[in-house]
């Protein structure tokens, strides 16, 4: 009976150690302007404003659920998501009667398997939604952490909107400027905001599609010793279980993996 159980206790030791090491970290993945993959630890993938733009090449991915800040092309294009038909989607905004005139936000607060996900409204513009219209801020839970999405978000922050945000993990961030908020004001949201670990700079221009500013107004008085390249991958992975560092880490991914 004692060798029994021996057995057992072993057989369970292993069993319970190879579903740790099959458990992979959260994953985050950048496509270009503000398309990314979020992919927890159990596999579920979110897919966050797909965009089909040429500069990045043809571009298909795996995803469960989509999740959109508003209704401009670059930021829904869903048939890149490989059976996009049988994947969730939720755009922050609807066109009300389907000519652009009534766009209004759409509260969303949902959990889809391990992820939890709620929209925050905001507007794409400093005027109050007047030159481009409104946008959806979308704030994801997943593994412990809190990871937030601006879109293209447009203006400084209210005291109301960093409250309903809550507290942040990882924070993407548009900072090119034109359609979105440059890099200065990029520093203040983050300074309303406080991510914990990282900052992913997002919607601005790279070496294949110049259309927009580059980081250089964004990363100009930024400590050299908290920017971090991945200038030859697309991807970053965060243990959820480690210290947040002292001050939250500017990772600047690659729009492909090499």
């Amino acid at each position: 009976m004692k060798r029994t159980f021996a057995a057992f206790a072993v057989l369970l030791a292993v069993a319970t150690y190879a579903s740790a090491e099959e458990k992979q970290q959260p994953k985050i993945i950048w496509h270009g302007q503000s398309f990314f993959e979020v992919i927890s630890s159990a596999g579920t993938r979110v897919i966050l404003d797909p965009h089909a733009i040429e500069a990045y090449g043809r571009i298909e991915v795996d995803g469960d659920l989509i999740l959109m800040s508003h209704l401009h092309t670059d930021h829904t294009q869903v048939d890149v998501v490989k059976d996009f038909k049988k994947v969730k989607q939720f755009n922050a905004l609807k066109d009300a009667k389907g000519d652009g005139r009534r766009v209004e936000f759409v509260p969303i607060n949902e959990k889809f398997k391990d992820v939890k996900f709620r929209d925050v409204a905001s507007f794409h513009d400093p005027k109050g939604g007047l030159l481009r219209g409104r946008n959806g801020i979308w704030v994801i839970e997943m593994d412990g952490l809190h990871i937030v999405h601006l879109g293209d978000l447009g203006q400084i922050l209210t005291e109301e909107q960093v409250k309903e945000i809550g507290p942040v993990d990882v924070l993407m961030i548009p900072v090119g400027g034109v359609y979105t908020i440059h890099g200065t004001d990029a520093k203040t949201v983050i300074e309303q905001l406080k991510p914990k670990r990282y900052i992913l700079p997002m919607h601005y221009g790279t070496r294949v599609y110049d259309d927009l500013p580059t980081l250089d107004e964004f990363l100009d008085g930024q400590k050299p010793t908290l920017i971090k390249n991945f200038d030859r991958t697309n991807e970053l992975t965060i243990d959820p279980t480690a210290e947040p560092p002292p001050e939250p880490l500017i990772a600047i991914l690659h729009w492909e993996k090499k």
